[in-house]
């Protein structure tokens, strides 16, 4: 049974040694986007209602007060020139995201920020306010009861507690969609995709997929951009939503990054370093305070004074050689060899460093 398993399975082995390492592969969709498809961002201005006594202040937020005055003028109440101090409405400003595709009707989420000195916006009701796009048009309107996940608290002696942000807040589902952006994707002879890290090579790729199985509808105009045309059985829609399940292997540049703050190193697949020699040691500089108190003599003129005294030590850790790190074929290899050296992070960040500055590291290094 040994032996005849050995016969089936020798020659996958063999093939699967051929082969060498399989590269990972993702969908299209996932390293790409279309070009055009996308979000626009919404902005109103707004007030809430129905706080706890925890709104502006209408002595020290003009802005809240006049927008109090317009909206009881719309709704017939004239309170100019009263004397109105009420601490339970806000004013405040809306932010929301308009999904491509967005038709009237659909719902989005909208969030909800303090403008003036609001101690807390927990309970409050979001007016009826207009969204507007950055061409000045409307695209939605919000209302709704405001949620701030936060939690405060505060005792007779004026200590207080809290927990979160209560000066802003998310009401889900809190606007209307009441103009479309306009984007008609069917009626496009073709789009672009655009890849989320510009590479050449991933673009190629990319282009060679879809070609292959829909012949002369993909061509890559640079490392960016991969302009699409559908086949003539194919609407943008459908063909689109084959194209961005197809498998590409990506490829990504030999790339370093350190960050230098906390320590960290990441290195790309394609990081590879020449053979090198590498000598790392440590030096210590100790400094130990030891004030001396001088005391004058009986019955003397002077006065009890603090003498500084400083021991300065300088600590050289001895005894590491030198070590040979070979030349690597993968990022295993590499940092396998540099693992050898058995230093910190920290000090790993000033060799490869130095391994840069050698020459013999084929990537760059960016710092963040």
């Amino acid at each position: 049974m040994q032996k005849l398993l050995t016969v089936l399975f020798a020659p996958l082995a063999a093939s699967l040694a051929l082969a060498g390492p399989v590269m990972a592969q993702s969908r299209i969709k996932d390293i790409a986007s279309i070009e055009g498809v996308r979000s626009n961002q919404l902005v109103g201005y707004g007030l809430v209602v129905g706080l706890n006594g925890t709104g502006d202040s209408l002595r020290n937020c003009p802005f809240t007060r006049q927008s109090l005055e317009g909206m009881t003028e719309r709704l017939g109440v004239n309170i100019r020139g009263a004397n109105a101090n009420s601490k339970n409405l806000a004013a405040i400003m809306v932010t929301a995201e308009l999904p491509p595709f967005a038709t009237p009707g659909a719902r989005i989420d909208v969030s909800v920020s303090s403008l003036c000195d609001a101690r807390s916006l927990l309970g409050g009701t979001l007016l009826v306010t207009s969204l507007q796009g950055a061409d000045g048009e409307v695209y939605a309107v919000a209302q709704g009861s405001i949620q701030t996940g936060s939690v405060s608290g505060s005792g007779a002696s004026g200590s207080s507690v809290t927990r979160g942000v209560p000066t802003a807040g998310r009401i889900a589902s809190g606007a209307t969609v009441e103009r479309e952006t306009g984007f008609n994707l069917d009626s496009m002879p073709e789009v672009r995709l655009t890849l989320r890290n510009p590479d050449f090579t991933t673009a190629q790729r990319i282009a060679a997929a879809i070609n292959a199985t829909y012949p002369s509808t993909a061509l890559a105009e640079n490392g960016s951009v991969v302009a699409l045309r559908p086949p003539p059985a194919l609407g943008m829609a459908a063909f689109i939503s084959r194209v961005e399940n197809m498998p590409v292997a990506v490829d990504t540049p030999a790339r370093v990054i350190i960050d230098e703050v906390n320590g960290v190193i990441v290195m790309g697949e394609n990081v590879r370093i020449s053979t090198v020699a590498i000598a790392q040691g440590n030096l210590t500089i100790s400094v130990q305070e030891s004030p001396q108190v001088s005391q004058p003599a009986p019955f003397s003129q002077g006065q009890t004074a603090v003498v500084p005294q400083s021991d300065v030590t300088v600590e050289e850790e001895l005894g590491r050689e030198i070590r040979l790190v070979n030349g690597s074929t993968s990022l295993s290899t590499l940092v396998e060899g540099l693992n050898a050296l058995g230093v910190s992070p920290r000090d790993m960040i000033s060799i490869l460093q130095a391994i840069k500055a050698a020459g013999a590291l084929q990537a760059d290094i960016e710092v963040i």
